[in-house]
Order: structure tokens, then sequence, then C-alpha cells
């Protein structure tokens, strides 16, 4: 037998924002990023994931959620664009005192994105930035950003 999705239930959970325990995990991830940059011991990963963060909530001010965000966002934007130079000359990923506050401004701007949302709302950003990534117009880290 194959399982039926109730359409009451799943058209709820649409409409509905996500579930503050979701939001958490994502953001003690986002957090733990933030942390291993800030320390100079971060990753192309963690990079990437505050990258793609920020294109989240890039992706989110443009569409009119939050978009005092944008100046913030373009910020991160050149933070990680020279945090990604130095790793290039350097080979240390790491962050600045003011990129570390930009970042921290940033996440807590899309964190409050998100939570403003319904569920849909948020998985329909995901999917457009998830495309923008896949279709080839990111052909570096840098373009993440």
């Amino acid at each position: 037998r194959y399982a039926l999705v109730d359409p009451i239930t799943y058209a709820i959970t649409g409409a509905v924002p996500t579930a503050r325990a979701d939001l958490d995990r994502l953001l003690m991830r986002e957090l733990s990023s933030l942390e291993a940059l800030s320390k100079g011991h971060g990753t192309k990963h963690e990079w990437q994931d505050i990258a793609v963060v920020n294109a989240l909530c890039k992706q989110m001010a443009e569409r009119g959620i939050g978009p005092e965000a944008l100046p913030v966002v373009a910020d991160v934007e050149r933070h990680l664009i020279d945090a990604a130079a130095r790793w290039d000359r350097t080979g240390v990923l790491g962050l600045t005192g003011p990129a570390i506050q930009a970042l921290r401004d940033m996440l807590a701007y899309h964190d409050l994105q998100r939570a403003s949302v319904a569920r849909s709302v948020y998985e329909e950003t995901i999917r457009v930035v998830t495309a923008h990534i896949k279709s080839g117009h990111t052909q570096n880290v840098k373009e993440l950003i």
C-alpha cells in the first residue's frame, strides 16, 4: 500500500512558520560555522554554509521579507570575498573583527526572516537559491555570494 498524504495536514504544515526547534538546529549549524571561521580554523565547508545563508537572506530581503537586511548582506558579501582571497594567499580561512560582527548581524536578520514566514515560503527560497547554485551561475566558491 502507498502512504497517502493528508492534504489538510500538508497544507497546514506549509502555511505555518517552521517549528522553532527546527530553526534552532539550523541556527546552531550556522553559529558553529561562524565560530570556526572566527577562530581562524574554518574550512571551505563552513565558508560555504555562511555564503549560502547570506544568499538566502539576500533572496528573502529582495522579495520584501526583511529588506533592511540588504546593507548587511552586501557587507557580508565583501567580507566573505576578502576571507576567500586571504585563504587563497595564506591558506588560512578566518575573519576580521568587523566581518564577525557583520556575519552575526546577518544571521540575526535571517533568523528573524525565516521565523516570520510560512514554511512553504522559506522552502521556496531554498529552492530558488539551490537552483541558482546548481544552474552553473556559481562557478567557484566565491560566486556563491
